[in-house]
């Protein structure tokens, strides 16, 4: 059954590919990009990235070229 549901999650990350993806972090950052590929632990390569993350000064904004997400740390995703 374990196996079964990541087989299912890989095939919908898999749909993923090309499209622009939301990401939240354990660490509550929001990561915006889009998905260029991912491997067995779902961790994920993005391009064209803008990171959202609340500091005590206001909601700081970095665009990034390209990132790799480690995928322990990927609270949720959506498209």
């Amino acid at each position: 059954y374990k196996n079964y549901l990541l087989f299912c999650l890989l095939e919908l990350v898999d749909k993923c590919i090309g499209s622009r993806i939301h990401i939240i972090m354990k660490n509550d950052k929001e990561i915006v990009g889009t998905l260029l590929g991912f491997d067995d632990f779902v961790n994920m390569l993005l391009d064209d990235v803008t990171e959202y993350e609340n500091t005590p000064e206001g909601r700081r904004i970095t665009k990034l070229d390209e990132i790799l997400l480690n995928g322990n740390n990927i609270t949720m995703v959506s498209i």
